[in-house]
């Protein structure tokens, strides 16, 4: 395809799109350069060898994609291959044509769906609700800079050289400089958390709520700016235009697109997809937002941002844009869109007009320690730790790759020089390679189970609350869990138990992590019928066999590999003892294999590692939930070998014995070559057995001893107890003592679970009893 442009009397000037390939001319190759197709080709081609080599590197030191793709722009600028300007009159001498017209309109591309996404993916409803420090903070980052920035701006104006740039330009790019520091974006700060993986942290949700405000703030004054720009530099008669078709595009925002796609959310029935035609139609309504404010000289962006934020996050909308658009936007456009906007830094200008940008510098030091200042001092009045309000205050004073956007965009505005422009992405690029080095280590989030001590079971005292946190990931879960709970229950509730139940579900759709509270006060942010059945089923266990107020319900909507900070998090608030979770591995009622669940296993490991308490897995065949009518109490089986694993195994079924519709049953496994020892844990556990042993004190439990040689017999003496009882439960290690596991040990499907459970758990056995494998807390 060919288009032909005229230039008054000159001679015509061909604009070509497609090529018959490199033996259109053997002798000149590089003619299919003059053909806009192949060209935006060879660049997105170089582009992406520069990101792959610098990422080669860069990874290496844990550097991200990000400073990759910025490497990759700088490259690819001026500094070596200059690819901008080498493109710029490949298709045509006419400037309109620019060579880089095309990809510009890729990145611009990219980053409309990039803005779009991200404004999608934003909970509107709960990111506010973690009280008034967020609020406090990203009022004072915002406007505490701005304030001072603005009182210096004009310091220093008279020495302002006429051949840099204009007064009142210098003046406006002053004013760029002082916003754009003083403002966050919101993905920046999104981006920064998922690299760090605190997203679920309470150090996350506090930034997270921070930049919110702070966000708002900003792009606020931006739009105000712009339309006092568009005020002074153009008619006012074009001003008071935009203005009312801004207000015309927030009114068909809020009172057309919002409902219809509410319409669309409701029309949709549940755990369905969204038809295409939704998804195309809303996608179109994107592309017509982004060229309806750029007509009426807003930035391109505003659209894509309000139709984002307008339409339900999650499923079935939300999530069916994200499926469809994020893995082409974050891996294709926003590489191109970051290296296509870096390649126009050009360091050499920093050099040659430092004199000139030497005052905009110091203005953006001052900024961002008045913006470091507001924000440590909200954090130390509410007694943050030092650490972490750094922490805080200096990831919120970052800048990352969606200012390099606004930078660019404000630099085709002609309100910052190129110098400026080339300062402000070296300082981001600094910024996305520094920042994350600086939070790890300024911030653990394992530091806040130090002095967490003696969470378990071991340690309590016997007439006092025993508080189990339970996870429940799918519906399956719910009546296993229960079932469990209620071996607990004892006449009179003499002895007490305290469940929170945590409903894990998958983040779909959007970014900000959501905990929310099923008590009656709390309002319902969330409408899914398998959850209230989860609340459902838990009132009623709540009104059957405890106090009214035993039982807390939460439902933790969380990234599939952040889920362990949200139920660690959830432990250490409830004060609880043990961690109840599902194994993965599931069996019907009848007890025959189901499916095994990786994501759950991951999930549990994590736990096992940073558990603030005690945690047990529990691998359920369905035969202690099961309703027999043959049977009127259920069999109980602690295996103790020892260690302190094994010793919480016995403190926890010694809890069920109270039970009477339960009988409780103690087997102690000992090597044939056991000695005594002088060893803390080997007094411990004597001490224990010499409890059991006393008939008096233990007249509910029935305690047995086996002496075992080695790996194979304890293998065929487990399976053949795992025939007489509905439950075990197991300690994850043992102590020195133990038999030689070595055998057993190479052959484990589940490490995880320990020898025992692993024995148990594997889907050969012809026993259908379920187990639990306990493993207390590792101290800090």
């Amino acid at each position: 395809m060919n288009t032909t442009t005229y230039i008054e009397d000159c001679r015509p000037l061909l604009f070509n799109i497609s090529s018959n390939g490199i033996w259109e001319n053997l002798k000149s190759p590089d003619v299919i350069f003059g053909y806009s197709l192949p060209l935006m080709e060879i660049q997105i081609l170089l582009i992406f060898t520069s990101v792959v080599m610098a990422h080669m590197f860069l990874r290496c030191i844990g550097i991200s994609h990000i400073a990759s793709y910025m490497i990759a722009g700088l490259i690819m600028g001026p500094q070596l291959f200059d690819l901008r300007e080498k493109s710029t009159w490949k298709l045509s001498l006419d400037p309109i044509m620019n060579g880089n017209g095309p990809l510009r309109s890729f990145s611009a591309c990219g980053f409309m769906m990039f803005t779009f996404l991200m404004s999608l993916r934003t909970s509107r409803r709960v990111v506010f609700n973690n009280g008034p420090l967020p609020v406090v903070i990203g009022i004072l980052t915002f406007i505490v800079p701005l304030v001072v920035g603005l009182c210096f701006r004009n310091v220093l104006d008279d020495n302002i050289n006429p051949h840099y740039m204009p007064p009142k330009k210098a003046l406006a790019e002053r004013t760029v400089i002082i916003a754009t520091q003083s403002s966050i974006l919101l993905p920046t700060i999104t981006y920064f958390l998922s690299e760090l993986n605190i997203l679920n942290s309470e150090f996350g949700r506090l930034a997270l709520s921070a930049s919110v405000i702070n966000d708002i703030l900003g792009v606020s004054f931006i739009v105000l700016a712009y339309s006092l720009g568009t005020y002074k530099n153009m008619s006012h008669s074009t001003a008071y235009i935009d203005l009312i078709a801004v207000i015309i595009f927030f009114l068909l925002v809020f009172f057309v697109v919002k409902p219809a796609a509410e319409w669309i959310v409701q029309e949709t029935p549940e755990n369905k997809p969204v038809a295409n035609i939704y998804v195309h139609a809303v996608t179109l309504t994107v592309l017509g937002s982004a060229v309806y404010t750029t007509v009426f000289h807003m930035k391109y962006v505003l659209g894509p941002v309000m139709i984002g934020l307008v339409i339900p996050e999650g499923p079935p909308l939300g999530s069916a844009l994200e499926a469809k658009y994020e893995k082409l936007t974050l891996n294709v456009f926003l590489p191109i869109s970051i290296a296509f906007s870096t390649m126009r830094c050009d360091i050499t200008r920093i050099v040659y007009e430092l004199d000139d940008i030497l005052y905009n510098i110091f203005l953006m030091v001052l900024t961002i320690a008045f913006k470091l200042v507001a924000g440590i001092a909200p954090c130390l009045y509410c007694k943050l730790p030092l650490k972490e309000s750094i922490a805080v205050s200096i990831l919120l004073s970052c800048k990352s790759f969606p200012e390099i956007f606004f930078y660019e965009s404000t630099l085709d505005d002609k309100y910052i020089s190129q110098a400026t422009y080339s300062f402000l992405i070296l300082y981001t690029l600094l910024n996305s390679g520094i920042v994350p080095v600086v939070i790890r280590s300024l911030y653990d989030p394992k530091r806040k189970y130090i002095g967490y001590q003696k969470r378990n079971i071991f340690s309590l005292k016997p007439n006092s609350d025993l508080r189990i946190l339970t996870c429940v990931h799918k519906p399956g879960n719910i009546s296993r869990a229960i079932s469990f709970i209620q071996l607990f229950s004892s006449p009179n509730q003499e002895f007490p138990i305290i469940v929170t139940v945590l409903h894990l579900v998958k983040l779909v759709g959007q970014i900000v992590p959501i905990l929310i509270s099923h008590d009656k006060k709390s309002k319902q942010l969330i409408n899914n019928s398998y959850i209230h059945t989860v609340n459902l089923a838990f009132s009623q266990l709540m009104q059957e066999s405890f106090d009214s107020e035993s039982v807390a319900m939460f439902t933790a909507l969380s990234h599939e590999k952040l889920m362990h900070e949200d139920i660690c998090m959830l432990a250490l608030d409830q004060t609880t003892s043990m961690i109840v979770v599902p194994s993965g591995r599931t069996w019907t009622i009848h007890g025959e294999f189901m499916s095994d669940d990786v994501a759950i296993r991951r999930l549990n490991i994590s736990l096992l590692e940073r558990s603030p308490c005690s945690i047990g897995i529990l691998v359920d065949r369905g035969q202690f939930m099961r309703k027999d009518k043959r049977k009127d109490y259920i069999n109980v089986c602690a295996i103790f070998i020892g260690g302190k694993d094994d010793r919480e195994a016995l403190s926890l079924v010694n809890r069920m014995k109270h039970n009477p519709k339960v009988q409780v049953a103690v087997i102690r496994l000992m090597s044939n070559q056991e000695t005594e020892s002088t060893n803390w844990d080997y007094i411990l556990d004597h001490e224990v057995i010499k409890e059991l042993k006393d008939p008096e004190s233990n007249k509910n439990i029935a305690y047995t001893e086996r002496i075992l040689t080695g790996g194979p017999e304890v293998a065929t003496t487990v399976r053949l107890l795992s025939e007489e009882y509905d439950l075990m439960v197991v300690g994850r290690n043992h102590g020195m003592s133990s038999p030689d596991f070595s055998g057993l040990l190479e052959w484990m499907e589940f490490p995880e679970l320990g020898v025992i459970g692993d024995l148990l758990a594997v889907r050969d056995l012809r026993s259908s009893v379920s187990v639990l494998i306990v493993q207390q807390r590792h101290q800090a």
